[in-house]
């Protein structure tokens, strides 16, 4: 088998493992009941990071793809980032709206003008510049 077979096999196994440790309950809630068992401790910590597991699944992982030590090192860590892309492009798009609620009139920016004195310096600015060819 080629070693790029190997490498893309390996990665989605990675991910699939990291996924069903670190977000699944898994059968019959087994994976849920170890992670409560797990607690607070740095494997408790571990299983809910998904990148941070991702590295430590990726490891054995990357012993099927290469046995030179060299190799091994690189790929694990390719491995790794592998899955966490693979976990970056599964999620749903992040969506931003803007504030409910803003009367006609309100100003609707994150940041208030009056607390940091935007409009006296943004009047100033813009007579500044008025008077400057913008060519």
């Amino acid at each position: 088998m080629p070693i790029w077979f190997r490498f893309i096999l390996a990665a989605l196994a990675t991910w699939r493992v990291t996924h069903l440790l670190a977000s699944e309950d898994g059968p019959a809630d087994l994976i849920a009941r170890i992670r409560a068992r797990l607690g607070e401790g740095i494997a408790g910590q571990l299983m809910d990071c998904f990148n941070c597991l991702s590295f430590w699944i990726a490891a054995p992982a990357a012993a099927y793809v290469t046995r030179n030590l060299l190799d091994w090192v690189l790929v694990w860590v390719a491995l790794s980032g592998g899955a966490c892309l693979f976990e970056r492009v599964g999620r749903e798009p992040l969506v931003v709206e803007p504030a409910v609620g803003t009367e006609e009139g309100e100003s609707s920016h994150v940041l208030r003008s009056q607390a940091i004195g935007f409009t006296e310096r943004s009047e100033s600015s813009s007579v500044q510049n008025s008077g400057r060819d913008n060519s």
